[in-house]
């Protein structure tokens, strides 16, 4: 759906508050239709970051996993390789 919102869960350092709430933010933009909403909806916008965020860290907190943790670096570079092969065409 959000193209934007990257996998927080099994890294090693785990999600920070700052990733938690960047993926809020980006959920909720998406489905409120607008990137920069109007400051007659900015406080219904900030009210539904904050709970899509609290969700969010609620969940990370609760899921378990027997597989090693991520690496961001590595990770970030695969990513990086993936996009590169798609946009040489």
């Amino acid at each position: 759906m959000c193209r934007n919102i990257r996998v927080l869960h099994n890294f090693e350092p785990p999600a920070t508050s700052d990733e938690v709430h960047a993926a809020a933010l980006q959920y909720v933009r998406k489905v409120g239709g607008a990137a920069k909403p109007s400051a007659a909806n900015q406080a219904a916008y900030d009210k539904a970051v904050a709970a899509v965020a609290a969700a969010t860290r609620e969940l990370l907190d609760a899921l378990v996993t027997t597989a090693p943790p991520k690496d961001r670096e590595v990770e970030a570079a695969k990513a990086k390789a993936r996009s590169a092969e798609r946009y040489a065409r």
